[in-house]
């Protein structure tokens, strides 16, 4: 559905390099990268805003490189919701229908059917400055969704919400996304709301494309410490990996040794995400061929979970619920035991 191949946009002081994406047809697909990547710059970048340096982008199979932004059927929802202060509610959302001359009658059926889909039917009345940030983002959406684009571009849409209005609205967009098929590019800093929207994702760092594949593979078999460490990876080593036993490697961590699945060998890097580690007072009797004793020096706690941060030596950080956290009764300088499976160590 979208093609972008080696696209540069050079911006003075930020520059979007070589990036080549496939985004395919239906598909929801999420940009993730922290603040100042060039995220915004790509969206824009597709939807002609900016003047590209280099490069070439076809949508559904023809080249749109050269077209404006309103040749390109592509609907845009700005984080900033950047709603008209003098229009209600109801010709916001039919702002786009007007410009292009569509029947008053048309308008009105399209503004109400988009209104009541996304739940926002009580407040066509309204002017913007009423409404609260949750309110005037379902608008923006609506009105981005009014023209029948062949893409919607959604520019970090939860980012300024509440946990409950920021779930809701994941849920609806969802809801939109499965009616209509629509291929969705939606740009976001938070790897948790990734995980929960996106079929698939692209890494974006610096100004480029670093990994590109699904939730799983992202966050479980990052390809960089970048990638490791921005998914929140925790446990990142640098190592050598041996070949040990029944085609494992092994991998020394001062006089740690852990095992691991991965066929890579030699100097790399090591990452062990927090909630692959099982913690415990006692010695586990399980399959998984780590278990360590260490001491637990650090309790985070984050609510409905608690990071612990147990030494080994190295320290590894492990992530519980509360609820088993306190069921263990668990203290700082305890003696304690992680356990998790070789699989879990993924070599990069």
């Amino acid at each position: 559905m979208i093609k972008i191949r080696d696209l540069s946009v050079d911006l003075g002081q930020f520059l979007l390099q070589d990036v080549n994406l496939d985004i395919e047809e239906g598909e929801y697909f999420v940009v993730l990268g922290p603040t100042g990547a060039g995220k915004t710059v790509l969206l824009e970048a597709i939807a002609g805003l900016y003047p590209i340096k280099s490069g070439r982008i076809w949508l559904d199979g023809e080249e749109i490189t050269g077209l404006g932004p309103e040749r390109r059927g592509i609907g845009f929802a700005y984080q900033d919701y950047v709603l008209f202060p003098h229009l209600s509610v109801r010709d916001n959302i039919g702002f786009g229908l007007r410009q292009r001359g569509r029947p008053r009658g048309e308008i009105r059926a399209r503004v109400d059917e988009l209104a009541e889909l996304i739940g926002i039917s009580h407040l066509l009345g309204r002017r913007p400055g009423t409404l609260s940030g949750g309110e005037s983002q379902k608008v923006v959406l609506a009105r981005a969704l009014a023209t029948r684009p062949k893409v919607l571009l959604l520019d970090e849409p939860l980012s300024a919400m509440d946990p409950l209005t920021r779930e809701e609205l994941q849920r609806e967009l969802r809801g939109i996304h499965e009616r209509f098929r629509m291929t969705t590019v939606h740009v976001t800093h938070d790897f948790e709301e990734a995980i929960a929207m996106g079929d698939r994702i692209a890494v974006l760092g610096g100004g480029r494309v670093v990994q590109v594949g699904t939730a799983e593979e992202v966050f479980r078999r990052p390809n960089s410490e970048f990638v490791a460490r921005f998914s929140l990876a925790q446990n990142i080593f640098r190592v050598n990996v041996e070949e040990g036993q029944n085609g494992l490697g092994v991998i020394s961590l001062g006089d740690t040794r852990i095992s691991t699945s991965s066929e890579r060998r030699g100097g790399l890097h090591a990452s062990l995400r927090p909630e692959d580690i099982l913690i415990s007072t006692e010695p586990l009797h399980s399959s998984a061929l780590n278990s360590l004793p260490g001491t637990l020096n650090e309790v985070s706690d984050r609510g409905s979970t608690v990071y612990l941060t147990v030494s080994v030596p190295p320290d590894f950080v492990c992530l519980i619920t509360r609820r088993s956290f306190e069921e263990m009764e668990l203290r700082q300088g305890m003696q304690v035991f992680i356990t998790f499976k070789a699989s879990a160590v993924h070599i990069f």
